[in-house]
Order: structure tokens, then sequence, then C-alpha cells
């Protein structure tokens, strides 16, 4: 067969040829300009991953420096880091807020027998209160503001959240790619100079501790990481701060939260003086005190890492014989109850470097302010400054001005007056001849030696805010003391006062503070409790102020709240006489008055009054049994757990259940208890004891309640354990968010429904709240003051005031809350008796 061609249209085949041939001549002719542009493309391609890669490296580099800074933000960091010495801080676990149709957690047999006190958290340590974790906190989104006293360890609890959040830790709590700032409020240099220039302060302190090479990249960084919302803004000293510096303080958080609403804040305050932080949505919550176990550690890693790192250095092998740190630990345990984080660290500081002056925390003190203060620098000096800085309200203060105080001091070669450069960077700047030829002054001295601190823009503070109350209270003995009472409230003034009286007979100030009741708080007479541990036994207006607190915590018309910090006040007096008055009350014929006498013998750890609160487990009260078991196991003398034990093995369904939940706060003898509980042939001690079991957090613990839900041949057994387990995971999961708008809560709108009313987010719902708590169920009642915190009105206060001091005893629990967390947040509380009531 022939082959033959396919036929081709000339005319096609034509048009074809000139079109390829212009197609490739313009390719040819534009190849250079394509080059041009690939080339283009890869270059782009390849510079941003190169910014990628170098802000990768800078955010890298970043976190170590975070991460190096958290380890030096504790006291001792001259001797050890802070991982080496941290005990992980927790936060005491506020009351949930309620809301109609919102599940609740089981109420802990301590919550139902000691109120929440925010201010006053030591008894909660002492009774194992229920505590929560950071990243609990965190999880839920919340901006939080940690209260606490001066030397609670606020300041470690950030640099504890910084190193977590630098390492990408997922114990924080937070999203991997989160990036922490941790800044003291003195490095701000507030009011800003410039407003448009939000971050600048920030960026400049960041700055300090960046490497020469990333500066240039380092504004740009910060700014990125605000913009895309990965930032954790950790400010500390605000809790420092007077009214008028904490107000430019919080105006500052609130121009940040407005521009990068995507951060995450978390603050500090003194339990007094959150003023306007809630305004801005931050969450209250208190650092937990130290329980007796974690003192322990503490303790045990203390005397590890000295005699590992101190204990074999020069100073330390020339100095004064080493004592063995066991006898040391078990020295530091006995009567350490109720130290602050603080106070301990001083007093074991103190005891192993063989300079420790006595047993009282103003010892321990004044042994750290030994260490402190320069060789040739007369505590006098020191002793003025902070006098001066307290009285001026300036914890945070200008070199040129503290020279002006201080002149007397001041060698002449190094006092000029009008200087505007501190002799700290005087000393910097000078030469080694000039050095040898002249003495630094004193404040370069004080800042060498770490008794202060220098900040941005030649600012200078105490390293400590309890060293400079301290030094102010010394010598305030000698100048008018009417001057600081006077002050607005602030750390600084309470610290003042504080040991004023540890110095001098203050009875003429005390007086002068407590002589009229101040409800509904009564504030002036829980400060001058504050004053009596440190103060002499032989003054007169101990006494006094004890007599005070005594009826306070007997008046029966006064929330149970307010009464159990007069309570707090007396045990932390560690006065004798305070132990013998709870005795004397444990046959007072009001159940809360013993309620409360058996927790102070418990607290007190009070031997001689064993047999009354062993009479007290007979109460017919329930909250009495409660306290009793608790006191009981508190006081933790084999007699006092056998009286519990027994009640668990013979006492009635309620009475087991209570000494069950109270044995577990003995690990040594009750936890034993509890385990051999499970195998007691008697099925109301086996359900008491999954009750028991619910407050041990150990896995040990998980696998006897999972035991006796799954193989106990009793069904109510069964249940009961079933019953802890859930709640027990409900607890676990449960993460506090920010409340909703009044326009968006479920229970409001409902309850307007049921009233024929409409709420608009546009319109304020008052009256509605209002109605809510006069006519609405207890749920919608307790629900309702969640959202009339925010309106402090003279009306709202009338109605709380009366709702209060009636016969609800719920309620006036809940309310004496919500007056609190007003008066801490700058609201002036009118007397109650302006209302009638009171």
């Amino acid at each position: 067969m022939q082959f033959r061609l396919p036929y081709i249209d000339r005319i096609s085949f034509w048009l074809g040829v000139a079109f390829a041939t212009a197609f490739w001549w313009v390719l040819a002719a534009l190849r250079p300009l394509l080059q041009q542009v690939i080339q283009s493309l890869k270059a782009k391609q390849k510079e941003k991953k190169e910014k990628v890669r170098t802000a990768s490296a800078i955010e890298e580099r970043y976190r170590q420096i975070i991460l190096q800074q958290a380890q030096g933000f504790h006291l001792a960091a001259p001797l050890f880091s802070l991982e080496e010495i941290l005990i992980p801080p927790r936060l005491l676990l506020p009351p949930m807020h309620p809301a109609p149709g919102k599940p609740t957690l089981a109420e802990d047999i301590v919550s139902l027998t000691l109120p929440y006190m925010p201010d006053w958290p030591e008894l909660a340590a002492i009774y194992n209160a229920p505590t929560l974790s950071f990243p609990k906190a965190l999880a839920g989104g919340l901006d939080l503001v940690i209260m606490g006293q001066p030397g609670c360890g606020k300041t470690v609890a950030l640099a504890y959240l910084a190193s977590l959040t630098a390492r990408r830790n997922p114990a924080s709590g937070l999203p991997p790619e989160t990036v922490p700032i941790l800044v003291h409020v003195a490095d701000l240099d507030l009011p800003l100079k410039n407003p448009e220039s939000l971050l600048n302060p920030i960026i400049d302190t960041v700055a300090e501790r960046a490497p020469v090479r990333d500066l240039p990249r380092l504004p740009d960084f910060i700014q990125r990481i605000f913009r895309e919302g990965r930032v954790l803004f950790l400010l500390d000293g605000q809790d420092e701060l007077p009214p008028g510096d904490l107000k430019t303080a919080v105006a500052y958080l609130d121009q940040l939260k407005q521009t990068y609403p995507a951060t995450r804040f978390v603050t500090t305050a003194c339990p007094d003086c959150l003023d306007g932080l809630m305004e801005l949505n931050f969450a209250p919550f208190t650092l937990a005190s130290w329980s007796s176990k974690q003192r322990s550690e503490f303790l045990d890693k203390w005397s590890e890492l000295w005699t590992r790192y101190v204990a074999v250095e020069a100073w330390v092998q020339s100095g004064p014989e080493q004592v063995d740190p066991l006898l040391l630990n078990q020295w530091l345990t006995v009567d350490k109850g109720n130290l602050t984080p603080l106070e301990l660290t001083l007093h074991a500081w103190a005891a192993f470097a063989g300079d420790v002056r006595g047993p009282r925390p103003l010892e321990a003190i004044q042994a750290h302010i030994r260490r402190l203060s320069p060789a040739d620098t007369p505590s006098e000096a020191m002793e003025l400054l902070a006098l001066q800085t307290n009285l001026a309200a300036k914890p945070v203060f200008d070199p040129r001005q503290a020279r002006e105080w201080i002149k007397s001091f001041e060698p002449p070669e190094v006092y000029e007056a009008g200087d505007e450069e501190s002799e700290v960077r005087k000393s910097k700047k000078a030469s080694k001849g000039e050095k040898a030829a002249s003495r630094p002054g004193v404040l370069a001295k004080m800042v060498a030696n770490g008794m202060l601190t220098q900040h941005r823009n030649n600012q200078m503070r105490f390293t400590h805010p309890l060293f400079a109350g301290y030094l102010a209270g010394k010598t305030l003995v000698n100048y008018r003391a009417e001057a600081v009472l006077d002050q607005p409230a602030w750390s600084g003034k309470y610290l003042a006062l504080h040991y004023l009286s540890a110095h001098r007979d203050i009875s003429t100030l005390a007086e002068t503070l407590t002589a009229t009741s101040k409800r509904p708080l009564e504030r002036n007479l829980l400060t001058a409790g504050g004053w009596l541990r440190e103060a002499p036994p032989q003054v007169a207006w101990r006494g006094n102020i004890m007599a005070k607190l005594a009826a306070l915590l007997q008046e029966q018309d006064q929330p149970l709240a307010l009464r159990s910090k007069a309570l707090a006040a007396l045990v932390l007096s560690e006065d004798p006489a305070a132990a013998a008055l709870f005795r004397q009350l444990h046959n007072a014929p009001s159940p809360e008055v013993v309620q409360l006498a058996a927790l102070g013998s418990g607290a007190m750890q009070d031997t001689k009054a064993i047999e009354g609160l062993a009479d007290m487990l007979n109460s017919s009260n329930p909250n009495v049994q409660r306290a009793a078991c608790l006191a009981l196991v508190a006081v933790g003398t084999t007699s006092a757990i056998d009286f519990v034990g027994a009640a668990l093995l013979q006492g009635g369904e309620n009475l087991r259940r209570f000494a069950a939940e109270a044995l577990a706060n003995h690990p040594p003898d009750g936890h034993a208890m509890l385990k051999e509980g499970t195998a007691v042939d008697d099925l109301l001690v086996r359900r008491a004891v999954a009750y028991g079991l619910s407050r041990v957090d150990q896995p040990w613990a998980d696998e006897l309640l999972a035991k006796l839900q799954v193989e106990d041949k009793e069904w109510i057994v069964r249940t009961s354990a079933t019953e802890v387990i859930e709640s027990r995971n409900r607890a676990h999961s449960y993460i506090q968010v920010p409340i909703p708008p009044p326009s968006e809560s479920p229970w409001l709108i409902a309850f307007a429904g049921k009233q024929g009313m409409g709420i608009s987010p546009n319109q304020p719902t008052t009256d509605l709240l209002l109605l809510a708590l006069k006519n609405g169920s207890e749920e919608e009642r307790l629900a309702s003051l969640v959202y009339l915190r925010q309106y402090p009105t003279e009306t709202l206060l009338g109605e709380l005031y009366h709702t209060m001091y009636s016969d609800d005893t719920l309620m006036r629990e809940a309310i004496f809350q919500v007056l609190w967390e007003l008066a801490a947040s700058g609201v002036a509380l009118p007397d109650p008796h302006q209302f009638g009531v009171g």
C-alpha cells in the first residue's frame, strides 16, 4: 500500500510559520527581561526567608535573654538561680462567679468552714484550702492581677511565668508562640513623653539587655509580636506605687489593652490597692501562702544548694564554724509557720551564713540589711533615705533629689548640688586613677551592695519595698508618725507603720487609728492587728487592739469573713493570750463563734485545746464539727489525730465524712488512715474515705478511688466514689473565663423575659439587676452581684447594705466580698449607719 502525506493547507502552514517566528523572536527579545524578573522574584523570596530567619534568630536570642533575666528575679539571686530554688507558686482559688444553670464545683470542707479572705491568706494555707495553678488561671483568657503583701512572692511568680513562656513550656497554659516581656514599672519612665510612642518604653527597656547586633531590628520585632497578639506582658512593681503613680501606670495599661487587645497581661497589686485594674477587666487572684510542705521543700533545697555551692567558698570556710544543715533545717521548721517566703528566705540565709540575730522575722530582716549595707556608710543614711522616699511617696526616685535628702552623709568631693548625672554613672566613666583619688557616693555604694536598684533614665528604688519600709519605720521613731498615717493607702505607708510599731510604743497612734469603728470593712482595726506580731509584748496598745479584735470576732451581725479576718490577726499575733481566748470561746453560745475559736486553736497548734476540740465533735452544728476536725488535724499531735480517727470509725455519717476530709491535711498519719480505711469492713467508713481521698492530689489516691468505684461490694460506696471522681474531673477541667456583658448573659436575658423586659447592649441594666437582687431566686440574686459591682452608686450601696445586714447569711458573705473589691478598687464606701444598718 502506498504511503501518503497528510494534506496541509498552504495558508494555514505559512500563518503557523509566521506566528512561530514572531513568538520566538519576541521571546528572544524578552529573554533578558524575563531573567531579570525571575532573579528579582528569587531575590525577594530569599530576602523573605532571610527576614524570617533573622526574626526567628532575634526571637530565640530574646527568649534566652528573658530566661536569664528571670533567673535573677528573686532575693537569693546572688547565691542561686531561680530554677534551682523555686517553689512553684499557686493562687488561692476564689469563689466561682455563680450563674443560674451553670455547673458548680463541689465545695471543699475548708471553703465551707473558712471564708475566702484574699487579704489574709495565711489561714487558708494552714488548712490547705483549694488553690489554682497559674496555667489554669491563664487558660481561660483572663488578664491577671496578683495580689499579696510585700514578700509573699509576686515578683517570683512573674519570673516563673516568664521562664515557662520563654521556654515554650506547655505548663504555661499559653500557646507556644507566646513571647514574654518582663519589666518593672520603674523602667517604663511613666507618664509617656510622647503618647503616640506607646511601645517605646518597652523597646528601650528590652534594648538595654539585647546584643548590639539585634538593636537595629529590635523595634520591628517588638512591634510585630504586639501586632500579632503573641505577647505576655508581665509588669512588676505596681504593688509598690502610691495612688497617683498607680493611676498613671493603669492608664498606660489601658492604652496597651486598647491598642493591642490580643495581648495577655499579668501584673501585681497590694490587696487594698486595685484602683482602676478591675475596670480594665483584670481578674484579682491572691498568691497562696506557703503550706508546711512547701516550707519544708524550700528548706531542703536551700540546704542542699548551700552545701553544694556556698559552703565551699573561702568566705564561708573562714567564718564561724558551720552547723549541721539537718539541725538548721529542724530549727528553721519549728515555729516558722507564719513566715512569708521572703522572711523564710532571710531566716535560712542568716542561719546558714552564721549571722542570725534571733528567731523573729524582724531579726532576719536586720541581718540581711546589715549584709547589704556598705561598710563605710552609716545606717542613718539609709534610714533617712528610706524615710524621705516614704514621706514624699516616691518609691522610685531621682538620685539628684536623693542626694539632697542625704547630703550630710555624702563625701564633699561627690556631692554637687544640681548635678544631673548620678554618681553611679560617674563611677563607670571615671578612670582608675580618678576612682582612687575620690570616694564613690552613698547612692553608688548602695547600688553596688544591692540595697538599691538602678533603672532606666537614672531612676532608683530600694531593691525590695520591705527593706525601705523597715528602714523608714525604724527612723520614723524620731519623727511625726501622723505624716505617714495621713497618706492615702499604699504599701509604703503600711510597711513604715508596721515597722514603726516594732521600734516604738505607738499607743497614741493606735488609739487614733481605731478610735471609731470603720464599717463595713474595719480596715483600720485590721491594719493595726497586722502590727501585733512585731510589736513588743509589753506595750499597752497591744492589749487594746487584741480586745477590739476579740470583740469583732464575736459580733453576730457582722459577716463571717470580716470576723475571720479578726481571727487571722489574732492567730498571726502569735500571742499566748490569743490561744487562751480561743479556748475560752470554745464554750460560747454562738455556733459561729465556736467555729472560729476552733479554727484559731488549730491554727495556733494549741495542744491545751485538744480536749475542748474533741468535745466539739459531738456538736449538732455541722460547721462546728468541720472546724473541730480541721483544727485537731492542724494541731497534729498523736492524741489529736486519734480523736479524728475515732470520729471516722465511730461517728455519725456526716462526722465520718468531715473526719476523712480533714485527715487529708495530714500526710504522715492522715493519709495512712485513709489508705487503711478503704479496706475496713464498714461501708460508712469506706464511703467517708472516698470523700477524704478526693482532697489528696496524689496518684495513689486516684487508684484507690478507681478501685472503690469498680470493686467495692456496696453500691452506696461505689456511687460515692463515682461522685467524687466526677467532681474531681470537673474541678480539674474548670477554667475561669471572662464574664460576658449583661446583654449577652443567658440567665439575665431569661430573667428579663420573665419580667416582660428586654436588654439592649447600649442601655444600662442597673434597674434590672437590682430587681434580680431583690426578687430573684437565690442563684439569680448571687449572679446579679457579679454585674452590680460595676455600678457603685449610693443607691446600690444602700441596697447592698440592707441585704448584707439581713438574716440571709449566704447573701451577707457574698455582698461583703463585693464591698471589699469595691473598696480595693478605690470606691469610698459610706458608713452603713447612714442607711440605718450596721
